[in-house]
């Protein structure tokens, strides 16, 4: 096994690592842009980082639901938290083979596993009561209204592009296999968990643990996860080389390092909307208070020359 440097590092992948727009989603495809998202996360094993890889599944957890949808009366109904197990294994093995077939190819000796990963959250969080979160296809009023009454479902208008599905996103408390992921990180194994955010669960009165249709940000879950098995880096991988403040506009200022204080007061300013940046400022946040040594946001292309600070948003504490 190669060298490793002591240090622990979660690199969360952003949806656009295998499903990217405009493009066919086919499972070629999908295992195509898999391929091309792993050159950071190689040069970090390069490096001899101890890694957890997690990952969005936004636009696969949407097909396989609408897969259900147009099996309904000829195949049982799947739930949601199943089709997110699903997700989580499917996207797992493309992950897996890809840095099994890279790693071999570069001359790494490193492990790599997909854990299925269930993640509890309160069954009292208020988004349960009021969901929010956006999934699957749209349809007309009309049709939405009907599925509401029919599937018991609940709908609502998304801006102008038609109806939708909505569910509710809790809050991440805690990884089930926290314990195990940490085992096999610390041997050196790269782990890839908490896919789409991970299963929701919850512990019923009895103390056992239970499903429930909801979806967990994906990078929220990757924070939790990343304090309980102690890492010190917190990687988000995503579409834009930097963060910005005043994103789009003429004062637009691209952000290189800032502390957390610093980047509070930016959140308190408006600056990272909730449909955007916003969660992955809350998860950098969370993670930095919860134990965490620095987040990095950038690009996939940057994740290497980011450990050394030539690019992407570092977040560091006070």
């Amino acid at each position: 096994m190669s060298q490793l440097n002591g240090k622990t590092a979660v690199v969360a992948l952003g949806g656009n690592a295998i499903t990217q727009p405009g493009i066919e989603d086919t499972i070629a495809n999908q295992f195509a842009h898999t391929r091309k998202s792993l050159d950071g996360i190689v040069e970090l094993a390069r490096a001899g980082y101890k890694l957890v890889i997690t990952h969005g599944n936004g636009p696969q957890v949407g097909n396989a639901i609408l897969r259900v949808e147009l099996a309904r009366g000829q195949a049982p109904i799947l739930p949601l938290g199943v089709c997110v197990a699903d997700t989580e294994g499917g996207m797992g093995y493309m992950i897996e083979q890809s840095l099994q077939n890279r790693l071999k190819k570069e001359g790494l000796e490193r492990p790599v596993v997909t854990i299925i990963t269930q993640i509890i959250i309160d069954p009292e969080d208020p988004q349960i009561a009021k969901p929010s979160k956006y999934i699957g296809q749209f349809y007309s009023e009309d049709e939405a209204k009907r599925f509401a009454k029919e599937r018991g479902w609940i709908v609502k208008k998304d801006a102008n592009r038609g109806w939708r599905r909505v569910v509710p996103s809790p809050q991440p408390l805690s990884v089930v296999a926290s314990e195990t992921i940490k085992a096999l990180v610390n041997q050196g194994t790269v782990v890839i968990s908490a896919g789409g955010g991970g299963i929701p669960v919850y512990i019923d009165d009895k103390g056992n643990l239970e499903g429930l249709d909801a979806v967990i940000d994906k990078d929220l879950a990757s924070a939790v996860l990343g304090n309980e098995i102690q890492a010190e880096i917190l990687i988000i991988l995503t579409s834009v080389d930097r963060v910005a403040v005043n994103f789009g506009r003429l004062d637009e200022q691209w952000l290189n390092q800032v502390t957390v204080s610093e980047m509070e007061q930016y959140v308190k300013d408006g600056h990272f909307p909730p449909g955007s940046m916003g969660p992955k400022i809350q998860a950098a946040l969370q993670f930095l208070k919860g134990g965490g040594k620095e987040v990095i946001i950038t690009s996939f292309n940057n994740a290497g020359k980011a450990l050394d600070g030539t690019a992407g948003t570092r977040i560091v504490p006070d």
